[in-house]
């Protein structure tokens, strides 16, 4: 990511911080300009080229009452109309057909060993990110504020594969994702690590349309295990693939956006932002 863009993205994600901490007292433009050392005219500019809206409809975006609210209206039917209705916005997910291939045990045996890895780096309107594909599809995408870390955390996953930093064509078809145009991509293909609960659990994460949330309990219900939040929990956390994967639009049940293995910030950040993607092409 260029150093302005870094720096734009750092200023967003200060102002998130900023009114989630404080969204109860509705903070105003100037107050929010101050904290980030920006004039209002020019914070006003720098969000909504960045939100695609104000600060002040962003911000009606992270309270807990937006969220309860969407719950109440989605939790019932989500899973089963994601994919008969609303399908022709082109930030829903579930347009495209995803296919997720577990890893046989031979593909990760003594660390990797079996596999050949290509790994990129790539700018995003949430940070930079590093992704990394096998010769089947995407096996990895981390959000990565320090390239060298994020690496060593891939590596930690497959210390005995082969590493080339190559950008090949199935990491470039699946970073369209973050685009407004996804028209381009095609089948996205994912090579993924995990037992078959956690595939299954991913695999319904799949089913959420962007600009939507719903709650580990949904989830443990959908697959069939309503008992199981816990260990879908457990699974979500572990999720190898962000943003496209969206583990980001699961909440707690009281409406709290919760933790998120990339930052809490970041969490806000996109949730608010597909919030604000999916009410422009609503």
């Amino acid at each position: 990511m260029k150093a302005q863009e870094e720096t734009n993205y750092s200023r967003i994600a200060e102002a998130i911080s900023y009114l989630n901490g404080n969204f109860k007292t509705q903070p105003g433009l100037e107050e929010v300009a101050e904290k980030i050392n920006l004039s209002p005219f020019h914070f006003q500019r720098l969000f909504t080229e960045w939100a695609g809206v104000s600060p002040k409809k962003f911000l009606q975006y992270l309270t807990i009452e937006h969220a309860k609210k969407m719950l109440k209206e989605n939790q019932a039917t989500l899973f089963e109309t994601a994919f008969e209705t609303g399908l022709s916005g082109t930030s829903r997910l579930h347009d495209l057909f995803v296919n997720i291939e577990g890893m046989t045990p031979g593909e990760y045996k003594n660390g990797g060993e079996n596999l050949v890895i290509n790994y990129s780096f790539a700018e995003t309107p949430f940070g930079n990110i590093l992704v990394a594909s096998t010769s089947k599809g995407i096996c990895h995408i981390a959000f990565a504020d320090d390239a060298a870390t994020g690496l060593d955390v891939l590596k930690t996953k497959f210390p005995k594969a082969a590493y080339k930093q190559i950008a090949d064509a199935i990491q470039q078809n699946a970073l369209y994702i973050f685009t407004h145009d996804w028209e381009k991509i095609s089948e996205i293909k994912l090579h993924l690590k995990g037992t078959d609960f956690q595939l299954k659990v991913w695999e319904t994460l799949l089913k959420i349309p962007a600009g939507q949330l719903t709650t580990y309990g949904a989830v443990a219900k959908n697959i069939g295990m309503p008992t199981a939040s816990r260990a879908v929990g457990t699974a979500i956390g572990a999720n190898p693939v962000a943003f496209l994967i969206p583990c980001h639009r699961i909440i707690q049940s009281t409406g709290a956006f919760g933790g998120y293995h990339w930052g809490s910030t970041r969490k806000t950040a996109i949730i608010g932002w597909e919030a604000a993607m999916t009410a422009k092409e609503g």
